[in-house]
């Protein structure tokens, strides 16, 4: 009888340590997934208070702070850019991120040690310390990522965008000269042999894409210029002045140019150009680096296009060691770059033609999955990309009108023959074109009051799409006819 009480007793004792083991590991679980959802709860219920309290507050206050950027998102979408392009609001972001990585993972160490880990069973004591390790991970894990993304922001915008002059819209429009560097060894300075003002709604983001040829000549420059003073009768001289010459011949005289100009006026000449030729105000330039395009490409995952001919790899001063063939591709960042400039087998316009495809595929395509997932790649070849006066002041701005230019047609309209002739432009048809094919695309184009012929000169010609590049210089969506 005294064995079977005995026995009884046993098995009670054994059933209630099984029960205490049980909720001991279920509370050790509880504590550390309270400390997942709502840090320092774990320490105001069975750690230190004080410390619990702090804790709560702060993430109390990380919400009020996500739900304030939330409704400033919904409501200004401007406003967020502002935000995320502040050098001084990045600063501080990246050190509040790695304090809350370190803080959060601390935390939850000290909420697997309140369960009382030792005191468990091997096997609960193997899940809540692998289920506390892992949550360590992903939580210091992800804000570390956040933080570093952010840092690398915030060196992106602070290198390129470090200008602090503000220019303001002109007739409702932004106009960014858009210009392809290219250098050599055989060249002297940098020669900007693509050149494309983007004309930009400051409202609805509608683009037009004005393209000039880099052979442009008799380039007029304004009143009063340096530029006009050395050329009154427009850019000629003895070797075949052309309007990419403009940025080379002012650097290579920038004695002759006033302080305000600095140390390599060839840029500001270059816009005073672009601003004659066009009739636009150029709110700002951005020098594209032909071999950081590349590295774009490649970091984004390369650029989906449909190429319209067999494009020729090389043969620029060097031997063609390829061809891009016709049809829809995936393009590296290496073929990318030579559709967009190789001219071999076919023509300076047809060249042209080929990088408003380029341009409208990438708008296309940059798309803020891409951006986070390849940001560090992005940071480091838009440092070897860009040259830019767009002061970061601004960037807000052109960020939410890329994001609005995304979901409308692009035009174009190029200097281009039969329209213009570019050994003698007409200039002042070139800026009829301009205004025709802005009016355009704002819906506010008037009818040109001149003879029947005169009007088809200066009318922006619209084309079937097909497979030639030169109809993407004068388009009225550019997505469609590429």
């Amino acid at each position: 009888m005294s064995d079977l009480r005995a026995s009884a007793l046993g098995g009670s004792y054994l059933q209630a340590a099984d029960a205490s083991a049980r909720i001991q590991f279920r509370r050790g679980l509880t504590l550390t997934l309270m400390t997942l959802f709502m840090p320092g709860s774990a320490q105001m219920v069975m750690g230190n208070r004080r410390v619990g309290r702090i804790a709560v507050r702060i993430w109390l206050g990380v919400l009020a702070a996500g739900g304030l950027l939330l409704a400033i998102s919904m409501t200004s979408r401007r406003g967020m850019f502002s935000l995320a392009t502040n050098s001084a609001v990045l600063h501080v972001g990246t050190w509040l991120l790695v304090a809350g990585a370190i803080g959060w993972a601390a935390l939850l160490v000290d909420a697997w040690r309140l369960g009382q880990p030792l005191q468990m069973e091997r096997g609960h004591r193997m899940w809540t310390t692998g289920v506390s390790s892992v949550l360590c991970l992903l939580t210091a894990g992800t804000l570390l990522f956040a933080a570093n993304l952010v840092n690398t922001s915030s060196s992106l915008i602070g290198t390129v965008f470090a200008s602090s002059t503000v220019s303001g819209p002109a007739d409702g429009r932004y106009n960014v000269l858009l210009l392809g560097g290219d250098s050599g060894p055989d060249r002297s300075g940098v020669r900007p042999d693509s050149l494309t003002v983007a004309s930009i709604d400051q409202e609805t983001g509608r683009t037009v894409l004005v393209g000039l040829p880099r052979n442009l000549q008799d380039v007029p420059f304004p009143d009063g210029t340096v530029m006009d003073q050395e050329f009154p009768n427009g850019f000629n001289c003895d070797d075949a002045c052309y309007l990419n010459g403009v940025n080379t011949w002012a650097n290579d005289h920038a004695d002759k140019f006033p302080a305000s100009y600095g140390d390599e006026p060839g840029i500001d000449a270059t816009k005073e150009a672009v601003e004659q030729i066009t009739g636009l105000k150029i709110n700002y330039y951005a020098m594209v680096n032909m071999h950081g395009f590349s590295k774009l490409v490649d970091a984004v995952g390369g650029l989906e296009m449909n190429v319209q001919q067999r494009t020729a790899i090389g043969g620029i001063g060097s031997p063609v060691r390829g061809y891009i063939g016709a049809g829809q591709q995936n393009l590296t960042g290496d073929q990318a770059l030579w559709y967009s400039r190789s001219r071999v087998d076919n023509s300076d316009f047809d060249r042209m033609g080929r990088q408003k495809c380029v341009m409208s595929a990438m708008l296309q395509q940059l798309n803020p999955k891409s951006v986070l997932l390849n940001a560090e790649e992005i940071a480091e070849s838009s440092k070897a990309l860009l040259t830019t006066d767009i002061p970061q002041s601004d960037l807000g701005a052109f960020m939410d009108l890329a994001l609005k230019a995304k979901s409308q047609p692009i035009s174009s309209v190029s200097l281009v023959p039969p329209i213009i002739y570019t050994g003698n432009p007409d200039y002042d048809k070139v800026r009829t074109l301009i205004d025709t094919a802005i009016g355009k695309a704002d819906g506010t184009a008037k009818p040109v009051a001149t003879s029947g012929l005169i009007a088809a000169k200066l009318s922006v010609p619209t084309f079937d799409t097909g497979k030639d590049p030169k109809k993407a210089n004068q388009s009225s969506d550019l997505a469609a006819t590429c």
